[in-house]
Order: structure tokens, then sequence, then C-alpha cells
């Protein structure tokens, strides 16, 4: 079976696309490179570099991959301080990207759309922790876009007797045991690539952005999944779709909430090194407390997150040390 992945040269899409080969599928990417790597890109896989947006382009994909059968989809921003700053272009990127592939996936044979959302669609949450069901209300362009996505796949699947997984997740970490992939790039925006980052080069500072927010610390809390745990949901979630002709909406977490600095104090300890840190302003649009309830996707799917935070900051680290 044919497997279209979007984002496949970046972070999570290229940890899809190693794990759906290694599972006997076969992997078309797609993906314009303006945040991911060719370094990334499995070697097995078919490659287009393409964006999203471009509707004759992905056009092109589709007519000369006509056995596509699943798009698994991850490109796209995912920096909550820059979509405050530039709505318009996560929109574009987050929205209307999403409406280019379905547009043109609603002509082919694409039976299951899966995809990457995130934890960011309920906004400030009023009970922790966060299940399916709970009041979306994105206090960010970043998870506004995402949620104006969701309602676009949902609609698209039911208008064409399609199906669908969504799967919102917290904070993804962690890098690929092979070495080769993991975040990648001078400009690092995740928590723990910060962190660790600061740990191998002590001239750096790492910065906890608030400490006055309603939580045992002050600093925000976060939901923290390693990125193998993370695609393997994904890849069950694509086999249940088909299987069972169902749709459904997945979170995807550990179900239990470290503070930013508990990370940081974490990270210190496992890797017996000191770190550089300084306390600033809040971020805009960070909320306080974000970790989910991963029930649904444990019953339904029958997936557990495996990784420890300790197990998700030592491969962080080796992967960081290897590619300084």
């Amino acid at each position: 079976m044919k497997v279209l992945v979007t984002g496949g040269a970046g972070y999570i899409g290229s940890h899809a696309v190693y794990l759906l080969i290694e599972k006997g599928y076969d992997v078309v990417i797609i993906d314009n490179l303006s945040k991911g790597f060719e370094s990334n890109i499995h070697p097995k896989a078919k490659f287009y570099q393409v964006d999203i947006r471009n509707h004759n382009e992905v056009n092109k994909v589709f007519e000369s991959e006509k056995d596509i059968e699943v798009i698994m989809h991850f490109a796209g921003l995912i920096v909550v301080p820059e979509s405050v700053e530039k709505p318009l272009e996560y929109f574009d990127v987050n929205t209307n990207g999403v409406w280019n592939l379905l547009n043109i996936a609603k002509n082919y044979n694409v039976k299951s759309f899966i995809f990457s959302s995130t934890a960011a669609v309920y906004g400030e949450p009023k009970s922790i922790p966060i299940n399916e069901d709970d009041e979306k209300n994105p206090i960010n362009p970043y998870g506004q876009s995402k949620l104006s996505a969701e309602y676009l796949i949902q609609s698209w699947a039911k208008a064409f007797n399609r199906q669908y997984v969504i799967f919102r997740y917290f904070n993804v970490a962690g890098a690929h045991e092979n070495g080769k992939i993991g975040v990648k790039g001078k400009s690092l925006t995740h928590l723990l690539p910060l962190v660790i980052s600061s740990a191998l080069d002590l001239s750096k500072t790492f910065y906890i952005f608030g400490n006055d927010y309603e939580t045992k610390d002050g600093t925000c809390i976060r939901d923290f999944v390693h990125v193998n745990d993370l695609v393997n949901a994904h890849v069950l979630g694509m086999e249940w779709s088909l299987k069972n002709n169902k749709s459904d909406i997945f979170n995807l977490g550990t179900s239990q909430g470290f503070s930013v600095k508990e990370v940081l104090d974490k990270s210190i300890e496992t890797l017996k090194i000191n770190i550089n840190y300084q306390i600033g302003p809040r971020r805009a649009g960070d909320p306080g407390q974000l970790f989910s309830n991963n029930e649904k996707a444990t019953k339904i799917l029958h997936w557990q997150p495996s990784y420890s935070l300790e197990e998700i900051i030592k491969s962080e680290y080796q992967f960081r040390k290897n590619n300084k």
C-alpha cells in the first residue's frame, strides 16, 4: 500500500517515514524543505520537493502516484509565538494547505487522511487532564489554524465517504535510535532540544519563559511523548481506520505533566551536567497547563507510550551530541 507523507523531511514526518518503510509500506514524500532537510529523507522513499499549497504541483504527484491510498499529513508551521506575529502565514500553510490536499485527494483513491494536529486547539483547558471532547478554544493562531483544518477534514470525509484520524498531541521530543534524524536547524524552538543544546554548550543560556503561572513551581506544565511513540500511534491509527472504515480523534500523550523546571532539573540529574538558565517573561499565546488523558488511544488503538522522560532526555542528548 502506498502512503503519501507530507513534511516527510521534517522532524516527526521523517520518523513516520522510517517506521512505515520498516513495516513494508510504499512511501511517497512531499516536502518543500523550508523546515525539513534532505538528510532526513529515507533512501527508499520517493521524494518530491513540492509545497502543499501548490495545487498544480501536488496534483502532478497524484497523477504520477495514482495508487496513493492514505495521506499522512505532518507539513505545517508550529511555533506559537511566531503564529501570533504572523497569523496569516499560519492560516495559509496550516489551513489552506490542508484544503488544497483535500481538494485534490477527493479526485483520487485516497481512503483515509491521518492528521497531525495539536493540543493547542484546547486553549486554556478548564480541567486537567484533557479529554478529546473537552471544549476547543484555542488562544493563538497556531491552534486556531489547526482546529480550522480539523473541521475541513471532517467535512471532507463526510461529503466524499472517506475516513480520517486526527491526533492532538502535546510536546514531542527525543530522536531516532539510528542517530540520523531528530530536531535539526540553527533556530531551535522545541523545549528539550533547547535544554540539551544548553547542556552541550555552557556558553548558551536556557530561558524559562514565565515562572508566575498557576502551577506547582510557576512554570508551564506540558506532556512529553517520544517521537517514536508518536509515529507508532499514527501507523496504528491508519491501520485501524482502513480496517474498520472508521474515523476518530485521539489525544496522544503520557497522561502525565511535567513543568519546564522539572524537565530542566531532570535533564541535569540524568546527564549529570550543569545547564545555565534564566527566567524570562511569558511568551504570547502560551497556556499554563497542557497534558492529556490518553485512555481513548489506549483502548481503541491499543497504543501505549513506551519511553520515560529520562529515556527521552537521553535519546535527545545522544542525537544532539552526534550532530553538533
